[in-house]
């Protein structure tokens, strides 16, 4: 018997993330459907996944923020300027996109709304109020309440302060953040069985009208995912080069976006992306900087992901949304996104932050970011290919700007 129940938990560590979400949503929709009074029972494992990711979200976001600002080296290439430049121009653009597609196709969402007890914002005012409220909160009660604006605020000044330590407390800083996203991924890994729990809850409760909003909020994301990349990052590399830039735009999804697909991890990807960007005959100097930092701070898909799961919120709660607070939360979710974890399903942890704009608490939030992870074996992958694929094409194309430039 032991010796079993060994092998089978031998076959699940050896069996993908991705796989094992798979399995468990296929269980999932066969338990609730077949034993609904049985699946209802397994909420429970729902509740408890939703539960872990509130208490480790917030600790996270603090320490991952203050650790990347305090260690970024101050003696960059001016070179990777550009560089820079590119990525916030193309996270910023995925966030538009993603807003105007949400208004375009406005997407709602099943939640349970007992727990829903949102004072949405009357304007920009009111949201600028509550935002500027939120950034002077106490770091503590921040990270108690889940307070995200407040907690980005603290791990900025945290990280910006620590710039000026010395190299022994920066890297215990590192050391942190590693330690937290350790932590992080043993509550990911657990993914499978509160995904089993929600959704054998979800076909129970509420049938399979459900999986209906999650597919059409899955072709919105996918949708936006492939405008970034086959429109706008072509028009944005053709404004660089004055040159077809589909060659380009083509290598690096299928040298780069396809492995980044099944890795789920623009880190994982960094030693693909720098042997295509060796292949493309880019400067070493740059590459070897603007990689690494793409894959922290370069997050299109994340952006896309934070925008369209916050507004289905909104569109779920009627909270009505103007021109100026839709603006807010772009920004908001292109400056979230490069603070975007680096591990399955990083992104969704930031949903909060945004969700917070618009008076949603937090229980709320988790309850969308639960609807993440369900349709994050695709979605979370197609974010990740192109995250990682946007870094190669920016590289290439910031490497031909500095190189027509000089």
């Amino acid at each position: 018997m032991i010796s079993t129940l060994t092998a089978v938990l031998n076959k699940l560590k050896s069996t993908s993330l991705v796989r094992q979400i798979v399995v468990a949503i296929i269980l999932g929709v066969l338990l609730g459907a077949i034993f609904p009074d049985t699946a209802e029972s397994l909420s429970i494992l729902g509740q408890l996944f939703v539960s872990a990711l509130k208490a480790v979200a917030p600790v996270l976001v603090l320490v991952l923020v203050a650790s990347s600002i305090a260690n970024q080296q101050a003696n960059s290439d001016a070179n990777l300027k550009p560089i820079v430049g590119l990525y916030l121009i193309g996270t910023l653009s995925a966030a538009f996109v993603a807003v105007f597609m949400s208004f375009t196709f406005p997407t709602t969402l099943t939640l349970d709304l007992a727990s829903a007890d949102a004072n949405p914002p009357q304007g920009l005012g009111e949201v600028l109020k509550t935002l500027v409220f939120k950034m002077v909160d106490n770091p503590v009660n921040a990270i108690a309440t889940g307070n995200f604006i407040g907690i980005l605020v603290w791990g900025l000044g945290l990280g910006f302060a620590l710039k000026k330590a010395n190299d022994s407390t920066k890297k215990m800083a590192h050391d942190l953040a590693d330690a937290i996203s350790s932590i992080v991924k043993i509550v990911i890994r657990l993914a499978p069985l509160g995904i089993l729990g929600l959704v054998a809850n979800t076909i129970a409760t509420t049938g399979f009208a459900a999986l209906g909003q999650f597919s059409n909020l899955l072709i919105i994301l996918v949708a936006s995912m492939l405008i970034i990349a086959l429109l706008i990052n072509p028009l944005i590399v053709f404004l660089i080069t004055r040159s077809n830039p589909y060659p380009l735009i083509f290598t690096c999804l299928r040298e780069s976006g396809i492995t980044a697909f099944f890795t789920r991890s623009s880190a994982a990807n960094i030693p693909i992306n720098m042997a295509l960007c060796k292949k493309l005959d880019l400067h070493e100097d740059t590459y070897s900087v603007s990689i690494p930092l793409g894959a922290t701070v370069n997050m299109a898909g994340a952006a896309i992901t934070i925008s369209v799961l916050t507004l289905a919120t909104t569109h779920t709660l009627g909270i009505a949304v103007d021109f100026p607070t839709a603006i807010l939360l772009c920004i908001v979710s292109a400056i979230s996104a490069c603070g975007a974890s680096g591990v399955a399903g990083g992104s969704l942890l930031l949903i909060p932050l945004a969700c917070s704009l618009f008076g949603i608490t937090n229980d709320i939030a988790m309850q969308v970011v639960s609807i993440g992870f369900i349709i994050g074996v695709i979605q979370d992958s197609a974010e990740t290919a192109l995250n990682s694929s946007t870094d190669v094409v920016f590289s290439a194309a910031a490497s031909h700007y500095i190189t027509k430039k000089n």
